[in-house]
């Protein structure tokens, strides 16, 4: 499955890589795509701000997320498919339920964030933004972060 520029889903065979379907997925450019581990789902993110999210069996989209204002950087399926993290310039990460659509949670961020990544068995979320040395603000930090920890004030 290739996300290409011209906003559309293009799905070949394999391994020879013959056209099989063309699907419109967003009206504007497709940035990032991302399968659930269960191989259920799959979510494309797009410069029009939209995180959609297929059904693999169907090739449908059942499902589209608004919360985030700039184009989709990133996207993250947790490790039992039923949360998804998309990211963007906005100074949040949106966590959603993967079968409503429904906001889990937001994480907020000091700068845009460029990738998100699930622990591959726990509740863990990892992400760099572009953030700045808190001393020399032209020099990258290069700080990833961990979100799901849980609180040292219990």
């Amino acid at each position: 499955m290739n996300c290409m520029q011209i906003k559309h889903l293009v799905i070949d065979s394999y391994p020879d890589l013959k056209l099989q379907h063309t699907l419109n997925a967003h009206p504007a450019n497709c940035i990032c795509i991302e399968f659930d581990p269960k191989g259920k789902y799959f979510a494309t993110g797009s410069a029009d701000a939209l995180v959609s999210i297929w059904d693999v069996a169907e090739l449908a989209c059942i499902r589209t997320l608004s919360r985030l204002e700039w184009p989709v950087r990133t996207l993250s399926f947790s490790h039992d498919g039923k949360m998804l993290a998309s990211a963007s310039e906005d100074l949040i990460i949106d966590i959603a339920e993967v079968d409503s659509g429904e906001k889990v949670t937001e994480i907020t961020c000091e700068a845009p964030t460029f990738t998100v990544a699930w622990h591959p068995r726990r509740p863990l979320l990892a992400y760099a933004c572009d953030d700045r040395d808190t001393y020399d603000r032209n020099r990258d930090a290069g700080t990833v972060k961990v979100f799901g920890f849980p609180s040292d004030n219990s």
